[in-house]
């Protein structure tokens, strides 16, 4: 009796287990359908980002087109100006060339009109050869008339022909300053683009602040006191600059006139004679410097230009220490030639 009362209660555990293990298939079901579906929201998202990347490549191309287009009409554009100019001036020396004709003939006239008033005065008292000779002259005066009126023609036709150069010229030159003004605003885009990328580059370091389109490093940053050898800090910065500087020259088109001035500014103290004579020598040496440094980096000597500025542009009149730290610096400016 006790054992089949055993055996009873062993087949009522029974389906609970059954029952935990199906709850559990169920859920390992459930988590795979979601990470099939999550898989799939995934892939459609990344789908979409990809066709908004060719899209923008597409658009970056036929941007790229559309500047070289416009390079290739300013230098057309340049090449028609130097032509109408020199056709101008070719029209300019033919028509001077046929005003002094006009004078010449105009003379000739006058002495053949005042030769024929006296020949008439006198014709009735002249021969048959004399006669004849005052109507050949006559004719000769109604040639020269004719001359003349065609020279004056011409005259008036080639001051019109310049006028008109005159004013294709014009128009020539206004597209001309249009086409300059767009390489204007092109460096302005660059220039504001170098500028946000060095601004994260320099953010939140000691020495270095921004003073207008400026970046000024103090010099103790950069360089030992009365020194312009850089220190390894200050040489690590230039060097970090000039990669964000190659990495922007590398976006500017070619015939954008830009340059990178580096400007070296001292204090009114007067220097360590041994060394250096005066403010003037420490300022331009430490510009120099930098852009060396720059050069070995790889950046382009002829987008690049040190200058002095002694003590004479400070930032700060007064006469304090913080004032002589704060106007012995280095500035860099993106500019153009």
């Amino acid at each position: 009796m006790r054992r089949r009362r055993s055996v009873h209660n062993g087949l009522d555990a029974w389906p609970g287990y059954v029952d935990a293990l199906s709850t559990l298939l169920m859920v390992i079901i459930f988590v795979l359908l979601v990470f099939v579906l999550a898989q799939a929201f995934l892939s459609v998202a990344l789908n979409g980002r990809q066709h908004v990347l060719d899209r923008l490549q597409h658009e970056m191309a036929q941007l790229t087109e559309l500047l070289s287009l416009e390079r290739g009409k300013t230098h057309d554009l340049g090449l028609s100006i130097a032509t109408l100019t020199a056709q101008r001036n070719q029209t300019e020396a033919a028509r001077q060339q046929l005003a002094a004709q006009a004078q010449a003939l105009n003379a000739e006239v006058a002495k053949e009109t005042g030769v024929i008033a006296a020949q008439k005065a006198s014709q009735d008292k002249l021969s048959a050869d004399a006669q004849a000779q005052v109507n050949q002259l006559n004719q000769q005066l109604v040639e020269l008339e004719k001359q003349l009126a065609a020279i004056t023609q011409a005259l008036d036709i080639s001051q019109k022909d310049v006028k008109d150069r005159d004013a294709k010229l014009a128009d020539l030159g206004n597209k001309l300053n249009l086409a300059l003004a767009d390489k204007v605003e092109e460096l302005k885009r660059y220039r504001s683009e170098f500028f946000e990328r060095l601004s994260k580059v320099l953010a939140n370091r000691p020495g270095i602040a921004v003073v207008g389109d400026r970046f000024v490093f103090q010099s103790e940053v950069l360089f030992p006191p009365g020194s312009a050898d850089l220190s390894k800090p200050g040489a690590d910065q230039m060097k970090a600059l000039a990669q964000t500087l190659k990495g922007i020259a590398g976006e500017i088109p070619g015939d954008v006139p830009w340059v990178l001035r580096v400007d070296g500014h001292a204090d009114r103290q007067p220097v360590n004679a041994q060394h250096f004579a005066t403010n003037w020598e420490l300022s331009s040496a430490r510009a120099i410097t930098v852009v060396k440094l720059l050069m070995e980096q790889g950046v382009d000597p002829r987008h690049l230009a040190a200058t002095a500025f002694s003590q004479y542009q400070p930032l700060d009149d007064a006469s304090t220490p913080d004032a002589y730290a704060r106007n012995r610096r280095i500035e860099l400016r993106l500019t153009d030639r």
